[in-house]
Formats: C-alpha cells, sequence, structure tokens
C-alpha cells in the first residue's frame, strides 16, 4: 500500500465505507484521508479482489469490499472460530484453553477480541506458539474493549492480525457486531461456541457459520447453568458436541484432517524441577479441603484469568481436580 491509490481503489473503498456503515453516515467519507492515514497507522488495506485476501471469505456474497488489517493475514491458511459468553465460568475459561491448544497446532485460532471467551481464546493460542486473528467490531483506530489493547498488540507481535471491515475511527455501535460475527465466522472452516445464554451473540456467529456451509460445534456444559442454555440448543439443533480436539478433527474438510498432529499441550514452567509459586500456593491453598474458584481467587491474589490458567496447569500436571458445584480438590498422590 504505497503511493496514492488508484481512483478505482478510492471508490471500493467508499463503497465498504457504505456498506459497513450504512449510507447516511458513508455518505461524506473521505476515502483519500482515509487511505493516507491508515498509510500512516502501519495498516494494510486488503481488496476483495486482491490475492491476499482471505481465500474462504471471499466466495461469501457478503463478504466486505475491504479489510484493513494491522499484522499478517496469510490467507491459505486454515481457521478456526471460538467464540461464547463474555461472563464465562471457569469451566468455560479451562476448556476454551485447552482445546485452543489442541488446535493451535492445526489451526489459526480466530475471535473477537471480546471480553470472556474471545480472550481466553486468543491468549491460549499466543501461549501455545499458535497464530491468532482478532476481528473488530469497531474500527482499529478505535479498539474494543479498550483493556484488550495489549492484547491486540501482542497479536499481531506473535505473527498473527487484527482486521475489521470499518474505516479506522468507527466506534463500536451494537448493530456493528453482527456484521464482525459474519466475518470470524467466514474465515474459518467451523466455529466452536463454548457457553452463552439463549440469546447469546454466539448463536447470531453460529447460524452465521450454518448458513456459509461450515462446521458448527458446541461444548456442554452443566445442564442447570444458564451459559448452558446456546451450547446445548445447538446441540440440540444438529451441532457436534465437543469435549476435544479428537471431537473437531473428523468433521472438518480433508485438507484439515491431515495436517499435522497437535502438539503435546505445555507443561506449565518450572524452576528447578519445583513448581512455580502459583502452583504451589494453590496446592497449599486447597490442603485436604475443595475450595471454590472465588475462594481461591481471594486467598491467593490471583485475578480470574490467572488464576484459571493456573488451575488448568495443575490439571494437566493431574495434581488437582474439578469437582461439582464449580469447586477444586487436591488430587491424591
Amino acid at each position: 500500500m504505497s503511493g496514492e491509490p488508484a481512483a478505482a481503489r478510492l471508490d471500493l473503498l467508499r463503497r465498504n465505507a457504505v456498506s459497513a456503515l450504512g449510507p447516511e453516515r458513508g455518505r461524506d467519507f473521505d476515502a483519500l484521508g482515509e487511505w493516507r492515514r491508515a498509510r500512516e497507522m502501519g495498516v494494510s488495506l486488503l481488496f476483495r479482489d486482491e490475492p491476499g485476501y482471505p481465500q474462504l471469505l471471499r466466495p461469501l456474497a457478503d463478504a466486505p469490499l475491504a479489510l484493513y488489517v494491522r499484522g499478517r493475514l496469510e490467507s491459505g491458511r486454515d481457521a478456526l472460530a471460538f467464540v461464547g459468553s463474555r461472563q464465562p465460568s471457569p469451566y468455560g475459561r479451562r476448556m476454551t484453553r485447552r482445546l485452543v491448544r489442541e488446535a493451535s497446532a492445526r489451526f489459526v485460532i480466530v475471535s473477537g477480541l471480546a471480553r470472556g471467551i474471545d480472550t481466553e481464546a486468543h491468549r491460549a493460542a499466543l501461549e501455545a506458539g499458535g497464530t491468532t486473528w482478532a476481528v473488530l467490531g469497531s474500527g482499529l483506530g478505535c479498539v474494543y474493549p479498550p483493556e484488550n489493547a495489549d492484547l491486540a498488540r501482542e497479536i499481531v507481535a506473535g505473527g498473527g492480525g487484527v482486521l475489521s471491515e470499518f474505516p479506522l475511527d468507527a466506534e463500536p455501535l451494537p448493530g456493528h457486531f453482527p456484521r464482525r460475527n459474519r466475518i470470524v465466522a467466514g474465515l474459518c472452516w467451523g466455529t466452536v461456541v463454548v457457553e452463552g445464554r439463549d440469546k447469546s451473540g454466539a448463536l447470531i456467529t453460529a447460524r452465521l457459520a450454518a448458513q456459509q456451509g461450515r462446521e458448527v460445534f458446541a461444548v456442554p456444559g452443566p445442564a442447570d447453568s444458564p451459559l448452558s442454555e446456546a451450547p446445548l440448543r445447538l446441540i440440540s439443533q444438529g451441532a457436534k458436541m465437543v469435549r476435544s480436539g479428537a471431537d473437531i478433527w473428523p468433521e472438518l474438510p480433508p485438507g484439515c484432517r491431515t495436517a499435522a498432529p497437535p502438539a503435546e499441550l505445555p507443561m506449565p514452567p518450572a524452576r528447578d524441577g519445583l513448581l512455580a509459586p502459583a502452583h504451589e500456593k494453590i496446592l497449599q491453598l486447597l490442603g485436604s479441603e475443595t475450595r471454590s474458584v472465588a475462594e481461591l481467587g481471594a486467598e491467593s491474589g490471583l485475578d480470574i484469568s490467572s488464576l484459571t490458567q493456573t488451575l488448568f496447569e495443575l490439571e494437566l500436571r493431574d495434581l488437582v481436580e474439578a469437582v461439582p458445584g464449580q469447586r477444586y480438590a487436591k488430587k491424591s498422590s
């Protein structure tokens, strides 16, 4: 994206803004000013008729005419989406991290940078050494939610990409997120739903994925939890129930299925063969009693994301186990 653009490119950028923002807000769009500002910000513009545009997204009837991209989008990479509740349970966070770590060896992990499951998916992919793409419901000059601005930078630094169809300064308006969701689904061979209420935005993404001819997966949860409403509804409608990556791979196209097998899940860091301090602290707090996540968080001083990650790593080492009532116990040696 160097030099001044051809008139045809400016026309496509203007038409893209009208499509994304609506005729009223897009009518006075300054395409040349936008092009120059994107160049100054290090943002690339990918047009639908260009080779670098994502291959799975291009054939869709409502694919954006242009995408704003910070970082890298490798158009030929197979991708898998993870979406779900903005206020997930510890179980939802744990399952997201487990599944994403398995999937990261095969797929780019795609999500929407939202709070909750989206954030867990992006972070788990980065921690596993994988690639992740974040699709925004706002412009790249207005990252939302603002507390995930650092995460967006980490995604780019890790070789992934942050993208949007919206002009740089577009705000995160409610109507933008269903449009964002069609891109999340459209980039991917399949969408995995992890927790959500009955009117969850994750159901919108799942419906769009099905309409695009892509696979829909759902992680089952407790029958009495409101956060299980969306996954259980999807399963009742024919979505594939997912408990591990082994439930996903056979449902995808042959080219995805024959990809290299997932790398072994990484173990938590140890020092001289010993557990890290956070792991030791949790094991001490558990003792011979079961503890809730809230109790462990209050007594350990760990925030919910760090605590969930620590518990997940202790489970991988077979040192703790989840027990009914969203509680944890130390396993007998």
